[in-house]
């Protein structure tokens, strides 16, 4: 019955397409001053046609009457400064010029050779855009947690006549702001406009001699539409790319921070461009208004920038906490079902201790208690198949030929001593989602960006034989999501696991068992490269691996004697 309505669907759809085309009759030529035979375009450049609302041609530019006209003054920026950012409005134009982030420190997201990054256009018919001069009369904006928010409102009339006002509303404590964009027609005939807003890129490579600019690039665009999450790289952008239903646009860095642009409007649509060497952009297109004399309307929306905390971008409602991407265990289980409860226990230790390096230490303590019963389990089942290694192998030398026969010795043996051969493999394999969980969560996580664990201030150690100093960085963590420089942490870890590959009953090939012990090299060298807060993770479960191993060990030579023991007083009593 499904398939029936959609066939029936598809079928007068394409007759009503046909119809269209054929047999109804093109509409008449307008009037060939104002030139509404020209496709409507989007400041993008793309033709995009509207065919819901009527095209009406904008009406002869005149100048505007003396009583409303705006005093011309000079360029200027209006700063809004709020706890979680500072905002500078360039005027005449309300572009946002610059957008300094206040997360761990002071960070702008726009490079030094970047434009404006974010600015709006009306387009009309034809391709003709408005000349916008908003000024505003009011000064800078200082939010705190007093005044907590505030509102620059911009005002200006185009050549049309079509009065704008555009009004940036700020809340402190938040990462984003809400655009409003008021259109008022005073002109005596209709007019059709279309409202677009876009966020400017510079190209991706960085210029020559600006290698100290510590400006967020982003990388990928990355946006929630219908069809559901799209991400590609920027640097693969080419021509205008236009996408319907579109819920937000972003785009995002590689050290996880976001500027995404949503839209309070339905049906809009966004667009991208640019990338590679070239400028790129992203923004929103909204549907095409149409305007009596004296009839005004509205557009919204909202422009979120900062890093992707996924609390926060959760808050938004819209679906912006998609954007952190946990990935997939393999390629069929999402991670986001275990690293957001990771995430969430990790900040409620904060909170309490104030040192993310402490609540990762914390969480890897709570995460081992959890599986306490499991990894018990595991190292006895080890302890005891290393009991019986030796009649494993005198079996092996005496069924060398038979392989049937070795299986069913091995098995009758397993069960006479009460061994599980898989009791050693299976608690450690329910665990790898959530040990991968936790790698996922440390490495995404923004929240260990400039964070602490033990910071001792900075060091230089000159050189004496060159410019270069022979060290220059920090001493000791003092980001948990950089490398540690001092090297300390990997090295402690690479040992670390070293002695628990010692202490680990060994199974099967001893020289199997010899190979093993490289691993700890071959992690150390993986690990130099890691964010210190995912090194400092593993440190401390191998560390209570060994204690929980050394523990293991002590029972199973206490039960070892007991059984000694027991078998020597029945020797003596017979």
């Amino acid at each position: 019955m499904e398939k029936r309505a959609i066939v029936a669907i598809a079928l007068s759809a394409a007759i009503l397409i046909l119809y269209q085309l054929f047999f109804l009759p093109s509409p008449p030529a307008p009037p060939e001053a104002p030139k509404s035979e020209a496709p409507q375009e989007s400041l993008q450049g793309k033709s995009v046609s509207s065919p819901s609302r009527p095209s009406v041609s904008p009406p002869p530019a005149l100048p505007p009457p003396a009583a409303p006209k705006i005093a011309v003054v000079p360029p200027r920026e209006v700063r809004v400064d709020t706890p979680r950012f500072r905002v500078s409005i360039s005027t005449p134009g309300g572009r946002i010029a610059d957008w300094v982030m206040k997360y761990r420190g002071e960070r702008s997201v726009v490079p030094s050779e970047s434009p404006a990054p974010f600015a709006f256009s009306l387009q009309r018919a034809g391709g003709a855009s408005s000349d916008l001069l908003l000024e505003t009369g009011t000064g800078s904006l200082l939010l705190s947690s007093t005044l907590r928010e505030g509102t620059i409102r911009l005002e200006g009339v185009d050549q049309y006549r079509l009065a704008v006002a555009t009004e940036f509303r700020f809340t402190a404590e938040d990462d984003r702001v809400e655009i409003l964009f008021l259109l008022e027609n005073r002109h005596r005939v209709p007019q059709q406009v279309e409202l677009s807003t876009g966020w400017s890129l510079p190209p991706s490579a960085p210029p020559k001699g600006n290698a100290v600019d510590r400006a967020v690039r982003f990388t990928r665009v990355v946006g929630l539409n219908s069809s559901g999450l799209f991400r590609r790289p920027i640097a693969q952008l080419s021509g205008p790319t236009l996408t319907e239903g579109v819920r937000w646009i972003a785009v995002e860095s590689d050290d996880h921070y976001l500027a995404a642009l949503i839209p309070q409007t339905p049906q809009a649509r966004s667009f991208e461009e640019g990338g590679g060497d070239k400028p790129g952009k992203i923004g929103l297109i909204f549907p095409s208004v149409t305007l009596a004399p004296g009839e005004r309307a509205q557009v919204g929306m909202t422009l979120h920038v900062g890093p992707k905390e996924y609390d926060r971008l959760a808050k938004t409602g819209v679906g912006l906490e998609k954007s952190v991407d946990f990935g997939l265990f393999l390629w069929i289980l999402p991670m986001e079902w275990f690293s957001v409860p990771i995430l969430w226990v990790m900040n409620i230790i904060y909170r309490y201790t104030g040192n993310y390096g402490v609540a990762i230490i914390l969480l890897t303590i709570l995460t081992k208690v959890l599986f306490y019963p499991l990894t018990q389990k595991s190292m006895t089942s080890m302890k005891q198949m290393q009991t019986l290694q030796p009649q494993l192998n005198s079996l092996r030398a005496k069924y060398k030929n038979d392989n049937q026969r070795l299986q069913r010795e091995t098995m009758e043996l397993y069960r006479k001593h009460g061994v599980n051969p898989m009791g050693g493999c299976l608690p450690i394999v329910i665990q790898i989602p959530i040990f991968y969980a936790l790698y996922v969560t440390l490495t995404v996580a923004v929240e260990l960006q400039q964070s602490p664990l033990l910071c001792l201030g900075h060091l230089r150690i000159p050189n004496p034989f060159g410019n270069d100093p022979i060290f220059n960085n920090d001493v000791w963590i003092c980001d948990l999501a950089q490398p540690d420089p001092t090297l300390i942490l990997p090295l402690l870890m690479g040992a670390s696991m070293f002695i628990q590959q010692k202490m680990t009953p060994t199974v099967g090939d001893p020289r199997q068992a010899k190979i093993m012990l490289l691993l700890p090299i071959v992690f150390t060298f993986t690990f130099l490269g890691f964010p210190a807060g995912l090194v400092l993770y593993w440190l401390v479960n191998n560390i209570l691996s060994i204690a929980q191993q050394t523990y293991t060990n002590r029972q199973a030579q206490k039960v070892q004697t007991v059984e000694k023991e027991t078998s020597r007083r029945l020797k003596e009593t017979k």
